[in-house]
């Protein structure tokens, strides 16, 4: 059985499917760290092994390009991509968000932060103090006393539970051995494009205020771990030849950093 199979009805089943932003994935988690290029040829393989036509892949290209996220060169008979100075600045927040380590340790001192918005509606929100940033019309710290089964119910709302449960299924998925490297690259392209959707939209919420029937506990946590376990084949594939192509560059940091601070292990 195809071990990427169930990931891959995943991806096609869930409307229409945005080539582009997978492109985009593909630059955040094989590309940036590589040299930052890419050709269409290797674009090709990685997308075509989980069923993306060549056709879509040069709309989503012609898109990017368009849109002023990536520039081309033409090198031979393939073109070359990478982000433009634009795209870089668009992308690097985002990307700080989608591999921040997962929290080693209980959480000491919490913070609730209060909002207003024009209407003067309230928005409340419960983190670890060290997340708080950013602007906010009240700022309360301290222990945290108790927090009731209602309450952690109301901090996942529907839509992110949703998401997490499709992320729970993919993990599970991907809990079969991959034993070949495009298979282990494209997993982990699918992995992260899960993820990376899931941090953009949504707020990390601390174990501790998971509800008790969440689909995951620590999200973070299990995709930091899974994307470890394939990390070894994934690069191993970016370090080939393919189709004539030559292997990507060295890495200009190590992708083993991902999800951890530099230098801790």
């Amino acid at each position: 059985m195809d071990p990427l199979s169930p990931l891959i009805s995943a991806l096609h089943g869930e409307g229409r499917l945005r080539v582009w932003s997978l492109v985009i994935t593909i630059f955040g988690d094989l590309v940036q760290h590589r040299g930052g290029q890419v050709s269409t040829t290797r674009l090709r393989a990685v997308l075509g092994r989980v069923g993306v036509e060549q056709g879509a892949l040069r709309t989503a290209l012609s898109r990017l390009g368009s849109d002023g996220w990536v520039t081309r060169e033409r090198m031979g008979r393939t073109s070359q991509y990478r982000l433009s100075a634009q795209g870089i600045a668009r992308f690097a927040p985002a990307t700080t968000r989608i591999y921040a380590p997962p929290r080693a340790a209980d959480v000491k001192t919490w913070a609730a932060i209060v909002s207003l918005d024009a209407s003067g509606t309230q928005t409340i929100r419960i983190c670890p103090a060290d997340e708080a940033v950013g602007p906010a019309d009240c700022r309360i710290e301290g222990d945290l006393q108790s927090v009731s089964g209602r309450f952690r119910q109301a901090m996942l709302d529907p839509g992110h539970r949703s998401a997490l449960m499709a992320l729970a299924s993919d993990l599970r998925a991907l809990e079969t051995p991959i034993t070949r490297p495009l298979d282990a690259a494209a997993a982990r392209m699918l992995l992260i494009h899960r993820w990376r959707r899931i941090v953009l939209r949504y707020p990390d919420l601390a174990p501790e205020l998971m509800p008790d029937d969440a689909p995951l506990r620590d999200p973070r946590a299990s995709v930091a771990r899974c994307h470890a376990g394939l990390t070894p084949l994934a690069e191993a594939w970016l370090d080939s030849e393919i189709e004539g192509q030559k292997p990507m560059p060295n890495a200009t940091d190590a992708a083993e950093n991902r999800f951890r601070l530099a230098g801790k292990t």
